[in-house]
């Protein structure tokens, strides 16, 4: 039923944490915090500075370099997918990004001898989702697109 004291938005927000590759990534996040400085944090705390709204894009130059906040954002982001991929198909498929200091380049994900999954990347300074569910979908494509590969090609990603 419909409850009037719960927004549309927070009931969006609330199923895109309930999909696996949002979980996963908190999961990941939550791995990195070695100090304890995130334990008693909401999942949306710490996934808040992947959401980006489309003022705070504008406010960012259209050039730049990226700052080590965003590129441990994107690291995580890209990790997620990976473990997520893991996850759905037990092959190990890690990203291998390189960057130029400007913000572009490429992220690839291989399983076996087999490229799953191969990204451009630019404006990686603005690296950020509006929603949590446009994050959430943006992660569970990327994993779907590879786990498509894998099926295509098993004997190449199991080699």
């Amino acid at each position: 039923m419909f409850d009037p004291a719960v927004s549309p938005a927070v009931a969006e927000d609330e199923m895109a944490l309930a999909t696996p590759f949002l979980r996963c990534l908190v999961r990941l996040i939550r791995a990195q915090d070695s100090y304890g400085a995130w334990e008693g944090k909401a999942d949306t705390e710490l996934l808040a500075a992947f959401i980006i709204t489309k003022e705070q894009r504008r406010a960012i130059p259209i050039i730049g370099d990226p700052d080590p906040d965003v590129l441990w954002r994107l690291d995580m982001f890209y990790t997620a997918v990976g473990l997520a991929i893991e996850e759905r198909c037990g092959l190990m498929a890690s990203p291998m990004m390189e960057l130029s200091h400007e913000g572009f380049g490429r992220v690839l994900f291989t399983a076996g001898r087999l490229v799953a999954l191969s990204k451009s990347l630019r404006d990686v300074h603005r690296f950020g989702f509006e929603t949590f569910r446009k994050l959430a979908e943006a992660g569970t494509r990327l994993v779907g697109d590879a786990i498509a590969a894998i099926e295509t090609y098993p004997e190449v990603a199991r080699a």
